[in-house]
């Protein structure tokens, strides 16, 4: 093994190095190895996507909080827009105070039946959307269409036939006998 690996560290001759490589493996070592490989890549592929996740989750958590507490204070400080604005309609009228609270609440009722409003439009046109359940019946149609779906058909190679088929986990095979697995060297 020693000298494909010198091989690959001459210039020009990487193509030679891995056809060494690969000819003193059988075909099923390198079966094994692709599947091992791709395995390891699916499961690295998952914990990034799982770490990717999280990051996220804790953005939008800081933002959420960040939000909430936006809104909280903005709850509190309506009561002294409240005041500010019935000691302005007073210092600009010269009405009586209570008149002018009166007028404070009023334009209170007024605003946030307007955004009442723009909610229930806003409620109505996500209800005629309809997406869960279109995305419910597009799975529904795709599950359908592959549960009918036939596999295209090969052509049979005599080549194959001689060789016993690949042995199941556990030791069973389809037919029920127990066969081993061979790999040409």
């Amino acid at each position: 093994m020693s000298a494909p690996d010198s091989a690959s560290h001459r210039p020009g001759e990487p193509e030679k190095a891995a056809a060494a490589l690969s000819a003193d493996r059988s075909l099923g070592q390198l079966v094994a190895h692709a599947t091992s490989e791709l395995s390891a890549l699916v499961h690295d592929e998952i914990a990034l996507a799982k770490v990717q996740i999280m990051k996220d989750v804790k953005k939008g958590v800081a933002g959420s909080a960040a939000f909430i507490v936006a809104l909280t204070l903005a709850l509190f400080s309506l009561p002294m827009l409240s005041f500010a604005l019935a000691y302005g309609i007073r210092s600009w009228s010269g009405w009586h105070i209570s008149v002018c609270f009166l007028l404070s609440f009023a334009a209170s009722r007024i605003v946030a039946g307007l955004f009442a409003l723009i909610g229930l439009v806003l409620f109505k046109k996500a209800q005629k959307g309809r997406g869960p359940q279109k995305a419910a019946a597009a799975a529904k149609a795709d599950a359908s269409v592959l549960s009918n779906a036939k596999p295209h058909p090969r052509p049979e190679t005599p080549e194959l036939e001689k060789f016993p088929p690949l042995a199941r986990k556990g030791g069973e095979e389809a037919d029920g006998a127990s066969a081993v697995a061979r790999s040409s060297s």
